[in-house]
């Protein structure tokens, strides 16, 4: 990315929104003269799969580079860091580190099956994280992130109606340097992430980036009163260590590059901890019993969530002076084992005692994957802009090889085998293979010097072959040898259309019309129940009006979207009806709209600020969809006939209304280096965690803020960083999800952290 115009405050420390490295936040003291110009600097996205200026593409994007990024990823935090902090997105998991489920403009999926699919597509340089084990790869040595609202079928395939996070790493380069951070936090926590990178011949170059992240387990485990528990002991729950790594080699021609970039995660830790009766029946009120260092379980010594994930991917390109061709080649695989105390309590209802923790029934499952392949290819051919017409035209292939099992145990069983209770009483696998292919092309013409307009097609075909195989079953009433097996498939035309009028040579407006759809998608956790699920593809059509603008002389940026779409045939998840099993349908229509507003601001030398915010309306348009609901909680919906919750007129789950988040940036030169005090906040409103709505799973407003403070210092040829940060400042607590199969439980987000930091930037 290259900065054209600079402020103070932009470059020292990386300070404005978009910096060039993440995971240091240094510049150079030839930067800082340069951002005397007191300017924002032009932003280079590449959410065409070109390297453009963001305020001249017709797409709602947002970016996430920096001292933002180094902020709100610090405490070792996870993917789930940008939850929030984007106009329109918001992130969560029931897996904790694990398996994160993105949501944009209120679209997004509940589903916490293994091989669950996404209306929002994670692309980690330039290739697709399909499975969602995939997309929790930790975040570090990062260029950018951006976040693309509405449908992006065309140019990045079939499970994109919602929208597109991508990911591009800091590559290699000939120049020598890299970066080394420690942090030492809340709870024994510490962080550590480096790069090196330099040229290894005139052609050749690498980069090799690290990360560590440990933290000890620090939740105790209770009894409920008058309960014995041999399990219950102090530090038992919320421990984690994470390793992660890539090495990049780039080889660097007259006329073509080739990129090869391996990586791999290695996570031994605990799963995100259930709590039951957590939530005060007849309102959402946390139960005052409970605190985050505490929980009531007696299957916590067996719980474990161990991932992982590698992969490798060959990018090849070739300058042909008037075309570039591009190819790309990927395999990524992913394997996990997660064992918990989903009920998040202890024993059952007929106990001599009640109180916190005590549950109806214990339900302690497993999900692994003991074997997955994902193989792409992508190869495209695309013009250089030597003329008022430009385009890009390629075809993709994806195959995938998914084997899941799933286990359940009876608590209250001996297992002579391990020496501990937690008898195995249930197995089932599930298999599914995938395979896709798709021709696309975006076609550019410059209709005048004010005036762009782009078309986009993509041919899409989708097939699956699944089975399900039980084995084992803790429910005497059901057959213990099962085997149930389907397929589908389904083709698709995706297009968008849009175009860009320059108004003036600091405003743009953008117009976007857009189709796209995601392929059906299998369910078949027959450890839990007897049937396969499916749902059909969903389709969505968007429009969407925009405004980017440069304002006070540079100093501001304005951004500003208006969308509206309608879903047809929504993929949904229902969950309930008193077991852990999952079950889709298809809504009939779900409209949606809303706005964005993304904002920058150069206020003084010393001082800047960002300011963003997104409403979001949605609604579920089908009178006949009804559900199960839960079975302690209040349902304010009305029933059908068979006693099941209607969904007409509701919101979508984890589909907030307002997302709002801001930074100041404030710097001063002092003693030869600089002082900084850089604080965010970011806002959530309320959410329903499913589909029916109920007093007690409704998701309260998340409020948090974050502060870093600290020196930064240049010495030799090194520049250096010591901080100090705080994260949930306030020490906020809320209820961010829900288990509806048991009592009223549900999940807490992270507590403050406070932590220090230190950095060197080497050349």
């Amino acid at each position: 990315m290259k900065a054209m115009k600079r402020s103070t405050l932009a470059t020292l420390i990386n300070a404005t929104l978009f910096s060039a490295v993440a995971g240091t936040s240094f510049t150079t003291l030839a930067e800082e003269e340069q951002a005397k110009s007191n300017q924002l600097e032009v932003i280079q996205i590449t959410a065409r799969k070109r390297v453009e200026n963001a305020q001249e593409v017709p797409v709602s994007v947002s970016a996430l580079q920096g001292d933002n990024l180094d902020a709100y990823s610090s405490a070792g935090m996870d993917i789930r860091f940008m939850n929030a902090k984007i106009p329109s997105l918001s992130v969560e998991s029931s897996f904790g580190r694990t398996f994160p489920r993105f949501y944009v403009r209120g679209l997004g999926n509940t589903d916490f099956d293994l091989n669950a699919s996404q209306p929002v597509s994670l692309v980690v340089d330039e290739v697709v994280q399909e499975n969602p084990i995939l997309k929790g790869f930790p975040v570090f040595d990062i260029e950018r992130i951006e976040v693309l609202r509405g449908p992006q079928g065309t140019l990045f395939g079939r499970n994109t109606p919602a929208g597109l996070v991508k990911f591009d790493s800091v590559k290699p380069s000939q120049e020598f340097d890299g970066y080394a951070s420690v942090s030492y936090g809340s709870r024994e926590s510490v962080d550590f992430e480096g790069a090196v990178g330099t040229g290894l011949t005139d052609r050749i170059s690498t980069r090799v980036s690290v990360l560590w992240q440990e933290q000890p387990d620090y939740i105790d485990v209770r009894s409920p009163e008058g309960v014995t528990n041999e399990f219950a002991k102090d530090d038992s729950l919320g421990g984690y260590s994470e390793k992660a790594a890539r090495i990049q080699f780039l080889y660097e021609g007259d006329d073509f590059t080739g990129l090869l970039n391996y990586h791999v995660r290695d996570l031994d830790g605990r799963p995100i901890p259930f709590r039951a009766n957590l939530i005060e029946k007849g309102s959402n009120n946390i139960n005052p019993i409970y605190d985050n260092d505490v929980v009531f379980h007696d299957a916590s010594s067996r719980a474990t969530q161990q991932v992982e994930t590698q992969g490798l991917s060959l990018k090849l390109e070739w300058d042909l002076a008037e075309h570039t061709v591009t190819s790309i080649t990927a395999w990524e695989s992913a394997e996990i084992f997660s064992r918990a105390d989903v009920d998040g309590g202890y024993g059952a209802s007929f106990l001599p005692a009640q109180g916190p923790g005590v549950i109806f029934f214990p339900a302690e499952t497993a999900d692994g994957i003991p074997d997955h392949d994902q193989i792409t290819q992508e190869l495209r051919l695309s013009s250089n802009y030597s003329g008022d017409f430009n385009y890009q035209v390629g075809v993709f292939y994806f195959d995938e090889e998914l084997a899941i099992e799933s286990f359940s145990y009876d608590t209250t069983q001996y297992d002579a085998a391990a020496g501990n209770y937690g008898l195995q009483t249930g197995y089932a696998i599930q298999n599914q293979d995938t395979s896709a292919w798709a021709v696309f092309g975006s076609f550019d013409y410059a209709v005048s010097d004010k005036l762009d307009v782009t078309l986009g097609l993509r041919y899409s075909d989708d097939e699956k072959d699944f089975t399900a195989n039980r084995t084992q079953t803790f429910d005497e009433k059901r057959p213990v040898n099962l085997s149930k097996a389907t397929n589908t498939s389904d083709s698709h035309v995706s297009w968008d259309l849009s175009a860009t009028y320059k108004l003036t040579d600091d405003v743009n407006l953008f117009g976007r019309i857009a189709n796209s759809f995601r392929a059906p998608s299998i369910q078949g956790r027959i450890v839990f129940g007897d049937d396969i699920t499916v749902a059909e593809s969903e389709t969505i059509n968007s429009i969407e009006f925009g405004v980017k603008s440069d304002v006070l002389d540079g100093q501001g940026r304005v951004n500003a979207t208006v969308f509206y779409y309608q879903m047809d045939d929504q993929q949904l998840t229902a969950v309930g009806g008193g077991a852990n099993f999952n079950r889709l349908i298809n809504a009939d229509k779900t409209n949606g709209y809303g706005f964005e507003l993304d904002t920058e601001w150069v206020l003084t030398d010393e001082l800047n600020a960002t300011f963003n915010l997104s409403y979001n309306n949605t609604e579920i348009d089908d009178s006949a969809l009804a559900v199960e609901g839960c079975a302690q909680c209040t349902v304010k919906d009305g029933t059908n006939s068979a006693g099941r919750y209607l969904l007409d007129g509701n919101s979508l789950p984890h589909a907030p209304e307002w997302i709002a988040n801001a930074t100041l940036r404030y710097t001063k030169e002092l003693e030869g280096g600089d002082f900084f005090v850089y604080a965010d906040t970011s806002y959530r409103s309320e959410i329903n965690f499913f589909l029916y709505e109920s007093v007690e799973f409704e998701g309260e407003a998340l409020f948090e803020t974050g502060v870093r403070a600290g020196y930064a210092w240049a010495s030799g040829d090194n520049e250096y960083e010591a901080s100090v940060f705080v994260r949930n400042l306030f020490d906020e607590q809320v209820v961010i999800g829900g288990v509806d199969f048991n009592n009223n439980t549900g999940m807490l987000n992270e507590e403050r952290f406070i932590g220090a930091e230190f950095k060197v930037r080497f050349f």
